[in-house]
């Protein structure tokens, strides 16, 4: 996104006077449970004076964060609402969905949990983290999410079908409410919709997620949503934003409570063999069984996203370095974990650098994880694993402890406790 200028333009008032004056506030928009039409929560939505030259609230946050100000404006406009939740309550439930940028979560998270600390015990949040995020800063984006939710937050995943290919990313973030993009009301006859909506209900029937349609303006939308799968909506036709949160409104309705973080620091071996059976082969027979598991991931109907472990940089040379690169053409996400760094990375790869000393740097693991299908191969060498690694010229015998999963939630945790070794695009994790 191209940050404008710091410098307003003359007829915009100065972010760092809207911050100084307290005209940073918020409108509220009802998200609504369409069986019976019964409030759930509101979303706070960022608003400027009329008359202060600001348009769409993404120009201020961009203006502020160009100033250096981005925490600070954040922290105004969610001080604001739950200010005004604590208020409006008069002691009942009250729920707030708050949009909060992804740059704001990866470069002032200790801010957003102090403010987000300070809330009125009856005031239950739901922070928003679109899926665009999720792909650019994988490591940020899921500490942010375990410390939301250590703080009491529920975690809504935004957006939803903008990109389908980022639909393999639901399952690491694990959201609690997942808000599908307000596009899909207007394509419900595209085939892509149609899977997106049945990736995002299979989920939702899995682990109980709230499903909310963003977009609702005519009772036919609100009858695309109810084929969309969804059980919330939000739109003009089911409620404006408002100017503030009316006294009293009770928000009842199921939210999920926000879960445990997944995976910890244990490595895919270690989560996977503690419940599956651990068998025991040389390199040679496992080397189809990867081969296949990685080039098979292009034929799912969802892209999936792909995770290798290398043990080393040598072992990610000629033929895997460029069967991955084919691969990051294809598939949402690709990333490769060794020791050191490759030279001439294949384009579209992610890399993330493993301490040699550590555990992972002994296992070899191929992960495949899709919105529908999803495995995993986790291997750990018998041995000090420094004579030659998979995919290389090494000894063919070399053997391997090794283990393969199916399940959706294993080889989820599995990838969580790798992606959290991926930092923002464009740096080493």
């Amino acid at each position: 996104m191209t940050l404008l200028s710091a410098d307003p333009l003359p007829d915009r008032v100065p972010v760092p006077e809207l911050l100084r004056t307290g005209a940073v506030h918020c409108a509220y928009q009802p998200v609504v449970e369409l069986a019976t039409g019964a409030v759930l929560g509101r979303e706070a939505l960022l608003r400027t004076p009329q008359g202060s030259g600001w348009g769409s609230p993404l120009d201020v946050l961009d203006a502020a964060e160009e100033a250096g100000m981005l925490g600070e404006l954040e922290r105004a406009a969610m001080t604001y609402a739950l200010t005004d939740a604590a208020r409006a309550s008069g002691g009942v439930a009250q729920t707030l969905f708050l949009n909060i940028e992804p740059r704001t979560l990866s470069r002032h998270l200790p801010l957003v949990l102090e403010t987000l600390a300070q809330r009125a015990p009856q005031v239950r949040v739901v922070v928003e983290i679109t899926e665009r995020a999720l792909a650019l800063d994988p490591a940020g984006m899921l500490d942010a999410a375990a410390r939301l939710r250590s703080v009491g937050c529920a975690i809504a995943l935004d957006d939803v079908g903008v990109v389908p290919e980022s639909l393999a990313f639901i399952p690491l973030l694990a959201p609690e409410v997942i808000k599908l993009d307000l596009q899909l009301l207007r394509t419900l006859e595209d085939p892509e919709t149609i899977t997106v909506a049945g990736a995002v209900r299979a989920r939702a029937e899995a682990t109980g997620a709230r499903v909310v349609a963003e977009g609702i303006e005519t009772r036919d939308d609100l009858t695309r949503a109810l084929v969309l799968g969804a059980d919330l909506g939000q739109g003009w036709f089911l409620g404006r934003p408002a100017p503030s949160l009316p006294d009293g409104e009770r928000h009842a309705g199921r939210i999920p409570r926000p879960h445990a973080p997944l995976g910890g620091r244990s490595t895919p071996f270690e989560i996977v063999a503690s419940r599956r059976a651990v068998r025991v082969a040389p390199k040679q027979l496992l080397l189809p069984l990867s081969r296949t598991l990685e080039t098979a991931a292009v034929t799912h109907r969802v892209p999936p996203l792909v995770l290798g472990a290398f043990q080393d940089e040598r072992f990610f040379t000629g033929r895997p370095a460029r069967r991955y690169g084919r691969l990051a053409q294809q598939l949402p996400f690709v990333g490769a974990l060794g020791t050191g760094r490759p030279e001439g990375l294949p384009a579209g790869v992610r890399w993330a650098a493993i301490d040699p000393t550590e555990p992972l740097a002994r296992e070899w693991i191929v992960l495949v994880l899709g919105a529908h299908e999803s495995v995993a191969l986790v291997a750990r060498e018998i041995g000090d694993g420094r004579s030659g690694g998979p995919g290389s010229a090494g000894d063919p015998a070399r053997t391997f402890e090794f283990a393969v999963t199916y399940d959706h939630g294993l080889v989820a945790e599995a990838a969580q406790s790798l992606l959290r070794r991926f930092g923002a695009e464009g740096r080493v994790g």
